[in-house]
């Protein structure tokens, strides 16, 4: 959630010409991450869980594939990049863990 706060905040700053482009883009993966995530755990079962963490896992890349273009394209500082880039590669080890914890968990 920090980061979709993060990316938003990011994106309202935009030229108006971006609005309906990149920034649009950024803002739905980075509100897809928590959304799969809850959307998953509200499923009730442990495969539809693992299921949406990949949907999210997903929307990470994504997210970090808008992030470096927006650094090609002069419209976000390396420095801020970098925080951003180094909280996708955080939440995406997060994701895998538990992704992992889940496979490897007997369900009761």
């Amino acid at each position: 959630m920090d980061l979709a706060v993060e990316c938003y905040s990011l994106t309202a700053s935009y030229p108006k010409k971006e609005l309906y482009g990149l920034a649009l883009q950024i803002n739905r993966s980075c509100a897809s991450i928590p959304a799969n995530i809850a959307e998953g755990h509200g499923r009730g079962s442990r495969k539809e869980f693992v299921q949406f963490l990949w949907i999210a896992h997903g929307s990470l890349c994504e997210l970090e594939t808008h992030i470096l273009l927006l650094e090609r394209l002069g419209l976000m500082e390396k420095g801020q990049n970098q925080r951003l880039l180094q909280s996708c590669t955080q939440i995406k080890k997060m994701l895998r863990a538990l992704i992992s914890q889940l496979a490897k968990t007997p369900h009761p």
